[in-house]
């Protein structure tokens, strides 16, 4: 091979210096076929000739060196950090005017301001339209991944013919809609509302009741149901795709990425079923792919293109939180791009203030403000349907449930006697019915427990008697109804005890007095004895005006006469001896304003007393989303680990990202069809394995440029680390959560925190091996064959456990690639 060769262009400039450049092959232009994301370098597929600004003046076969004039005080890229120019600026670099000569080297702003206009910057022109042939390389391999996605996602759906797993949930709830009857669940209702909606589209009735394991009548159209949510999960296939193109991968990581998604078994399982799970999985999908179409948008702020995306995102954020809330976790990485993008903006001189005021408006209007509205709409759709009484009625407040058609409120006697039974209602956002059973506390008085309860039952009801000191209520007597400042004794009617507090601390909230329930109908003593405070009424306003106590307007406290503490019920869970019910305690503390110190009538007999008002007040939308998202809280907060049970379907989530369980999605005899929920090997150690590889190929390019090395162009260094923070971020927060919370687990938590790995091995993939030339394109093409080879491989050795497996599970050898996994038998 020849050597290098001089080519002699004359004297240089003695302000000329000279940079070391790769070799004039415009490499950079090898991703995107668009405007690249990391650099202000149109593609070559842009037709946009590259031009050197000056003669290249030393020529090797792999380097070259040329020269550029510089001003005094001018940066030599080599001294600088990792790149020399911000990444988001949508300028390039006019060569300096000859006037750079005369600028001084004295100090002062005249010198900074003629460097200035020596070095104007213009705007780049946008690039020419693509091509049909552009769009056609761009777009079919989506097209062909959606239909592989179809046929994976279809195949057999309808094979078993029995309710699995979580069906028994999400298509009960499903009826529930069809119904229009009021249910209580821990998830926001947009998920739940879509399966109504598939169900109605189907065919379906609401009649049946998805107990888990039934086989499905033939008036169910369950197979229908299941295509239409499993398309869902179709549609995270092209996703994929133009997410990956969009972060700038080059066509091998793309269709790697792709290939790991279609063939993900855990995904490709839980989409088959009438879950929330697939729609989660598209959303958080969605999310990703706007946001990074709304990045590619940031050189054009306020053009229609960059609302669009920025108002897609924003919907794609509410979508995702009206699903299930660790949609949240998602919403993180959007909003710590956002405060990183605005931090950047806010450090750039040239940007007006109104234009930054407008980013910090256009960001909370579209990414806080829109999402929360989306939230609420489904909601206030999820109220307007859901018009009958129903299973979840008592979940909520006592005059939202007054207005649901079918409830048994309209015959309530309107004022409240003595000899009244009654039930009464906390009225703290998300509070229960006061409650007692049988069962006694394991600690403190070892009495009679007494909680809050979220369901109808007949514990709930209490007898409103006279005190100690005063004669019975005499059933044939005068009416005596119940005003503020009355002592009343409260009994509770199925076990004859009263409600009693005294000086034993309570189980959980060790500062406030434990409340029991003591003694019997003859037996007991002070301690009984509570004094009824009226704070207001709905319809009669303040408590001078209120001159009886009356069913569910009157706001009552209870004040115990001995011990002056209150009746309070501060959503605390008790632990699993007190079957995970609400607390209630006598709070020492006076606080007027404390919601779940209030309580009110909610059900009331009295068959001395005629039928009260069949017309109530409406309840207002904010106060039930408020009340309604108080109790999903309260309830999902219970959904801890019982020390005492094992869950053999439970785990931790230290277990999810190197596959250490899976779980059994049905029943597992040889005569059932079986789905064994875990994922693909080879995807989920190759993400798991590439988060701690990108940490340390990060560290090493730090050491290295700290040591005087540059192995980046421009922008190329900040555009590594916009794709690692979308991966890498994105992963910790949807991961991170599941670690410090304190509800019980499950694999299926873990599918939308596996995304990001894979994106993230896509795209080092594609920085390490398909953009690097330290290969060849041949060696390029065998490691992502190899890689992709890898990954149907596995796919199509574990695709029984997605499309179900028949027959007695022993006879599917070869499925047992970890000790732990519970396939051929239980742990």
């Amino acid at each position: 091979m020849p050597g290098p060769v001089a080519v002699d262009i004359g004297t240089p400039s003695p302000r000329s210096s000279f940079e070391e450049i790769q070799h004039p092959t415009y490499t950079a232009a090898r991703s995107n076929p668009r405007y690249d994301a990391a650099s202000p370098s149109w593609s070559s597929s842009s037709h946009q000739p590259l031009v050197e600004e000056l003669p290249m003046h030393y020529v090797t076969d792999e380097k070259a060196r040329r020269r550029i004039i510089r001003a005094p005080g001018s940066v030599d890229p080599g001294s600088s950090p990792l790149t020399s120019t911000r990444e988001h600026m949508p300028y390039e670099m006019h060569p300096p005017t000859d006037h750079v000569d005369d600028i001084d080297d004295d100090d002062g702003k005249e010198v900074y301001r003629r460097m200035r206009v020596a070095t104007a910057l213009r705007q780049i022109p946008r690039p020419p339209p693509t091509t049909f042939k552009e769009d056609l390389i761009e777009n079919l391999p989506a097209a062909i991944y959606t239909l592989l996605s179809c046929w994976t996602r279809f195949y057999q759906i309808g094979k078993n013919n029995h309710v699995v797993w979580d069906e028994a949930h999400f298509g009960k709830f499903g009826s529930y809609y069809l119904r229009r009857e009021f249910y209580f669940d821990v998830h926001p209702p947009l998920g739940k509302m879509i399966v109504g909606l598939v169900g109605l589209l189907s065919g379906y009735n609401g009649s049946f009741e998805f107990k888990s394991g039934d086989a499905y009548p033939e008036d169910v159209p369950y197979v229908a149901m299941r295509v239409m949510l499993a398309t869902f999960g179709v549609l995270m296939v092209p996703l994929a795709w133009y997410t990956s193109r969009e972060l700038g991968f080059s066509r091998r990581a793309a269709h790697l990425t792709t290939i790991m998604v279609l063939c993900d078994v855990a995904w490709l399982c839980i989409s088959r079923f009438i879950l929330l799970d697939s729609m989660l999985l598209f959303f958080t999908c969605t999310t990703v792919f706007c946001l990074t179409k709304f990045h590619s948008e940031r050189h054009d702020p306020f053009e229609p293109d960059w609302w669009i995306w920025l108002t897609l995102t924003g919907i794609s954020i509410g979508c995702v939180t009206s699903i299930k809330w660790v949609g949240f976790f998602v919403t993180a990485l959007v909003g710590v791009y956002t405060l990183e993008d605005l931090w950047e903006k806010f450090g750039d001189l040239k940007m007006r203030k109104r234009d930054y005021i407008k980013h910090w408006i256009a960001r909370g209007a579209l990414l806080i403000v829109l999402p929360f509205i989306v939230y609420m709409i489904s909601f206030k759709i999820h109220f307007l349907i859901l018009n009958h009484s129903g299973t979840g009625d008592s979940q909520m407040s006592s005059l939202f449930q007054a207005n649901l058609e079918g409830n048994d409120f309209s015959k309530n006697p309107l004022e409240v006697a003595f000899g009244s039974k009654v039930t009464f209602k906390n009225m703290g956002y998300g509070g229960g019915l006061l409650h007692s059973h049988t069962q006694t506390y394991p600690v403190g008085s070892q009495q009679q427990q007494v909680t809050c309860y979220h369901y109808k039952d007949d514990n709930n009801h209490w007898r409103v008697e006279k005190p100690w000191t005063s004669a019975p209520v005499d059933d044939e007597g005068d009416i005596e109804f119940l005003k503020h400042n009355d002592v009343v004794r409260l009994v509770h009617t199925p076990t004859g005890r009263n409600l009693h507090s005294h000086t034993v601390a309570a189980p959980v909230t060790k500062l406030n007095n434990e409340v029991s329930c003591y003694g019997n109908t003859t037996t007991g003593d002070a301690g009984d004895h509570w004094i009824v405070e009226i704070v207001d009424d709905m319809v009669l306003g303040k408590r001078q005006n209120v001159p009886h106590v009356r069913s569910l307007t009157t706001k009552l406290r209870f004040k115990h006469q001995q011990l002056g503490c209150y009746l309070v019920a501060p959503n605390t869970v008790l632990p699993p001896w007190g079957f995970k019910q609400i607390e209630v305690s006598c709070d020492k503390e006076n606080n007027p304003n404390d919601p779940h110190t209030h309580w009110n009538v909610e059900s009331h007999w009295n068959g001395r007393l005629p039928v009260g008002e069949t017309k109530f007040y409406k309840s207002p939308f904010f106060r039930d989303f408020w009340h309604l998202n108080v109790a999903m809280m309260t309830s999902n907060n219970a959904l801890v680990p019982d020390a005492d049970k094992e869950d053999i379907l439970a785990s931790s989530p230290t277990d999810w990202p190197w596959l250490h369980l899976g779980l059994r999605m049905c029943g597992w005899g040889d005569n059932q069809t079986k789905y064994y929920l875990i994922g693909n090997p080879a995807v989920w150690w190759s993400g798991t394995a590439s988060l701690g590889i990108c940490v340390l190929v990060i560290c090493v390019y730090l050491i290295r440029n700290q040591r005087g090395y540059r192995d980046w162009g421009v922008g190329e260094w900040d555009h590594f680390l916009y794709v690692c923070k979308i991966a890498g971020l994105g992963w910790v927060f949807q991961y991170v959560p599941f670690l410090i919370m304190g509800r019980v687990t499950y694999i299926h938590h873990y599918l939308p925190t596996l995304y990001f790995a894979v994106l993230m091995v896509g795209h080092l993939f594609d920085h390490l091996v398909f953009k690097s030339r330290r290969f060849s394109e041949r060696t390029k093409w065998i490691i992502f064959a190899i890689a992709s080879g890898i990954v149907i491989g596995v796919f199509w050795w574990f695709r029984g456990v997605a499309f179900g497996i028949d027959g007695p599970i022993k006879e599917h050898w070869g499925l047992l690639w970890r000790k732990t996994w519970n396939i051929y038998e239980s742990h």
